[in-house]
């Protein structure tokens, strides 16, 4: 008996019986549908980290000013100004490893426009800021060494800021205020989108650090030359480890700090933050595939069963046609081909549904996902995979009754 002769009987068999055919199905559509949509939002979450970490720019260190003791009670970091201006400036004169370090001032306020006003954040910093954060200016310039040295009045501003204050229009050249001080914009920077805490990145306006202590910020800031934070880019290919210790070495000179002491800075590696995230994103979205196989699996042990059944309710047919001529491998194949068969369909039914489920959760509950044309195949051939294992067990038992036995069975 060829091929397409056995397909046609198996075919027929299962159509005989749709409403078991259809049940048996089930468990091989939601899981395969279950291993797509886990995947895409695995996927999707470890993609949206990805993001993050280019948008916050390669390895990122960031130094914070020591925390205050007062009676007992401990500040929080930034509490006690300990990180200076010079600071900043020395790293990466000092220490091969470090490309660039930005000092920064940082405060919150209303940004007023004409009739507009938006509540935003705003940072004094230097140029080498959007060199740390791999920043671009999308629209205008950025400001420079001249803009620091005159404390000249002017900002960059983020796509968040520029949408609220202006709307549609351009904001080149027009004047803010920030606590009163008028600031021309003279850039607008590229879209970052949130951090890794949901914080909207683009909500930020960016002004000369000598502006901002001797402008905006207070009298008291423009005696000093503390920063509250230095945002630290080490080269690529060079170890960040090393980096770190080299920059604690150096801080800890400048700071005259004794062996003893401890550091009157915090240090965090950023991109160490990120990386752990992304991976604890990828564990999860192995785990979440993992857990979605086993309705597979439990596919799988239905098809089983139900093919048992089916032996043992096809048994005079079984005897009948072996006693007409068909091979021990005919049955076995028909049967086989019954297994698949039930798995390829359900696997395809899986695939419509498991990537229609990923679309309504990327359109309804805004969750990340990202769809994978490897999970989609994996999936399906596993589906076939499961389809053969737990088929082979119940053809293999039809394949080997006795013609005589067959025939008897009531």
């Amino acid at each position: 008996m060829n091929f397409l002769a056995t397909l046609r009987i198996a075919l027929l068999a299962l159509r005989i019986n749709k409403m078991r055919s259809a049940l048996t199905m089930l468990g091989i559509i939601i899981g395969v549908a279950a291993v797509i949509v886990m995947i895409a939002i695995g996927n999707g979450a470890q993609a949206k980290v990805e993001n993050q970490i280019r948008s916050l720019g390669a390895n990122i260190i960031l130094v914070l000013s020591g925390s205050a003791l007062s009676s007992g009670a401990r500040g929080g970091h930034g509490s006690q100004p300990t990180l200076f201006e010079d600071d900043a400036y020395a790293l990466p004169k000092e220490v091969e490893s470090i490309q660039a370090a930005a000092p920064t001032l940082r405060s919150t306020g209303q940004v007023v426009a004409g009739n507009a006003n938006w509540s935003t954040t705003f940072y004094g910093t230097t140029p080498d800021y959007l060199e740390v954060r791999e920043w671009s200016v999308v629209e205008g310039r950025p400001f420079d060494a001249s803009d620091i040295h005159g404390a000249t009045k002017v900002a960059l501003i983020g796509q968040t800021v520029a949408k609220n204050l202006f709307g549609d229009a351009s904001p080149i050249d027009q004047v803010i205020r920030v606590r009163k001080v008028p600031l021309t914009v003279i850039g607008v920077l590229d879209r970052k989108g949130q951090s890794m805490t949901g914080q909207d990145q683009d909500d930020i306006v960016l002004m000369p650090i000598s502006t901002a202590r001797k402008r905006v910020l207070g009298a008291a800031l423009a005696r000093s030359k503390s920063v509250g934070s230095i945002m630290v880019k080490v080269r690529p290919g060079e170890n960040m480890a090393a980096a770190e210790a080299g920059m604690r070495e150096l801080l800890r000179q400048r700071h005259r700090l004794q062996t003893e002491q401890e550091d009157d800075f915090f240090v965090r590696n950023l991109s160490e933050i990120l990386e752990a995230q992304e991976a604890s994103s990828r564990v999860m979205a192995l785990l979440l595939a993992a857990v979605a196989s086993v309705s597979l699996l439990v596919g799988g042990i239905g098809i089983m069963n139900i093919m048992l059944v089916s032996v043992t309710e096809r048994t005079r047919e079984i005897g009948l046609r072996m006693a007409v001529g068909a091979r021990a491998r005919d049955i076995l194949t028909q049967f086989l081909v019954e297994a698949v068969t039930l798995s390829l369909i359900g696997g395809l039914v899986g695939i419509l549904l498991g990537v229609g489920g990923a679309l309504l959760i990327a359109a309804w509950a805004q969750w990340p996902t990202e769809l994978s044309a490897t999970a989609i195949v994996l999936a399906v051939g596993f589906a076939a995979a499961v389809g053969v294992f737990f088929g082979y067990y119940p053809a293999r038992k039809a394949s080997q009754l006795l013609p005589i036995e067959a025939l008897r069975y009531e």
